[in-house]
């Protein structure tokens, strides 16, 4: 089903890193394409899945989806960044494979953007479900405790849940490339908009956010030597980025 919505030249690009998803993949696709429009489009990236993953996407035969196969295993950060950087949309949402969104997350998320064109990136709280789909917590937010988009507050516990996110493309200039040794993708873009965006936040659930033994995200942040190599790891980079930014500026060119 395509959906026309009244949001000017805001198309939308939902970038979604796959790896062995056959068990979920199309449900969490068919909870994408019925909220994107004709000029929309959904960029999977497969990271050499070795099960059905590629089959079930091929047969949606919809023209909306482009699919990209990795030669070789780019693990999660590799496969979002290639994702990212095939994607030509205004508006650029992050997509887990196992995750299934609401029917009104893209439109609510539009509308955010379209009410204040000095927001960048937008994060929405989830509802948490298990492998067979029950729910375990209304909030994933209520679990983690309060959304902010503080630096020092992402240090101690990171507050940025990638598959809840979307920002605008200018903001791949200053994202991209994203370094190999940070811990996560949601933690660096949301370091990064603090510093050259602005974060709003959805207090509502708008994804049913899978936890499973097969996740590609930790749910728990890991022992303190391990979380403090993390933070280390995402201090440096940021600081590096920050140096090379403020020599020539944000200069990613797609």
């Amino acid at each position: 089903m395509d959906v026309t919505r009244n949001d000017g030249a805001m198309n939308i690009s939902v970038c979604l890193a796959m790896y062995d998803g056959e068990r979920y993949i199309a449900s969490q696709i068919r909870s994408i394409l019925d909220q994107l429009g004709p000029s929309d489009e959904l960029v999977v990236v497969d990271d050499c899945s070795r099960d059905a993953s590629v089959q079930i996407v091929n047969a949606f035969d919809d023209p909306r989806i482009r699919l990209i196969r990795n030669d070789t295993n780019l693990g999660v950060l590799g496969t979002f960044e290639r994702a990212l950087r095939a994607a030509a949309g205004d508006l650029l949402f992050l997509s887990d494979q196992d995750d299934i969104w609401r029917s009104d997350k893209v439109e609510r998320v539009i509308s955010v953007f379209a009410s204040d064109p000095a927001i960048t990136l937008v994060v929405s709280d989830a509802q948490v479900i298990d492998a067979a789909g029950h729910v375990t917590a209304q909030s994933f937010f209520g679990q983690r405790g309060a959304f902010s988009a503080g630096l020092l507050h992402n240090l101690v516990k990171s507050k940025h849940l990638g598959c809840s996110m979307a920002f605008r493309r200018s903001m791949l200039g200053y994202f991209l490339p994203i370094p190999s040794d940070v811990p996560m993708h949601d933690m660096w873009f949301g370091a990064l908009n603090r510093i050259y965006g602005r974060t709003a936040f959805i207090d509502q659930p708008l994804i049913s956010y899978r936890r499973h033994v097969r996740n590609a995200s930790p749910s728990v942040g890991g022992p303190p030597v391990k979380r403090a190599v993390w933070r280390w790891r995402l201090i440096k980079n940021l600081v590096a980025r920050v140096a090379a930014i403020r020599r020539g500026g944000p200069g990613l060119t797609l």
